[in-house]
């Protein structure tokens, strides 16, 4: 049993690996995308609405090289100063995320259960749970949030929402894979006892995943820190509302302090996970 676990935790981690080699360059890639045509967007709208492609796409990089000019024009200390100033907002966006993520985990972690055939007899309830976890994972976090604020205001409340409910799909998906590839034996041995649906899962289930569960939640609170971020555009607080406003206001020494900031924080959880992962799953880096 123990030689076939860690033979899957093995292939699931080397999955990871690949998955985790792209994923620092698009996160990063990714920032840039959302923050070029945020910019150009606004200069833009604010020039002419009928302003042609070909005009517009000559004009990308002028925003971000405005705001680079801007900053150089700071003195140091000046600029350290606005790095200090936005800490707090990114600390509100890390706290999305980790609510987000610790309420998905939880939901994602029961409805997987019931959306597994090895544990789970009755084939309309794994329908079911398999579909719902479908839906909440069909519509992205973006959507969501916007009907959200849309019906309670600009607030944190939409966005972790959002991001509770897609990572509740998301997760649900991957743990559900991962109890269907676990060792029956320990099951037949604790039904054999007379034990109850509880206690098998309990015992004969969750020793043998919650190793990948953690893996998976982990991965995903990175996804869900950039969500977070993206999510503050649109008005839910955050590092990123205040990198909308500061956009705005053509600061340039906040824009790319902000930006810094969201950098650091990235690639630091980048490899912070990767170190967490690694001892999880018992293999060295």
């Amino acid at each position: 049993m123990s030689i076939a676990l860690s033979e899957n935790l093995l292939f699931i981690e080397k999955e990871l690996r690949t998955l985790q080699k792209r994923k620092s360059a698009y996160t990063i890639f990714g920032i840039i995308a959302v923050i070029l045509v945020a910019t150009v967007g606004v200069d833009m709208a604010n020039s002419s609405n009928a302003t042609p492609f070909s005009k517009g796409i000559g004009k990308i990089f002028d925003f971000p090289i405005d705001m680079i000019a801007l900053t150089m024009e700071l003195e140091l200390a000046a600029w350290l100063r606005r790095i200090n100033e936005h800490i707090p907002d990114l600390l509100i966006t890390l706290n999305m995320a980790l609510i987000s993520t610790f309420l998905g985990f939880i939901c994602a972690a029961i409805l997987a259960c019931f959306a597994s055939r090895n544990i789970v007899r009755s084939s309309t309830v794994v329908i079911f749970t398999r579909r719902l976890l479908d839906l909440l994972r069909s519509f992205p976090e973006i959507v969501i949030a916007l009907v959200l604020l849309y019906l309670m205001g600009k607030s944190l409340i939409p966005a972790v929402i959002a991001i509770w409910l897609h990572t509740t799909g998301a997760l649900g998906k991957l743990f559900s894979e991962a109890i269907e590839n676990i060792d029956v034996k320990p099951l037949e041995g604790l039904e054999s006892t007379g034990s109850s649906w509880v206690s098998r899962v309990r015992f004969g289930v969750f020793p043998q995943v919650l190793p990948l569960f953690f893996s998976y939640t982990i991965l995903r609170l990175e996804i869900n820190v950039r969500a977070s971020t993206i999510l503050g555009f649109f008005g839910a607080g955050g590092i990123g509302q205040a990198l909308s406003t500061m956009i705005q206001w053509r600061d340039g020494g906040r824009v790319t302090a902000i930006f810094l900031l969201l950098v650091i924080t990235i690639i630091f959880l980048d490899y912070l996970s990767d170190w967490i992962r690694s001892r999880l799953l018992g293999v060295r880096r």
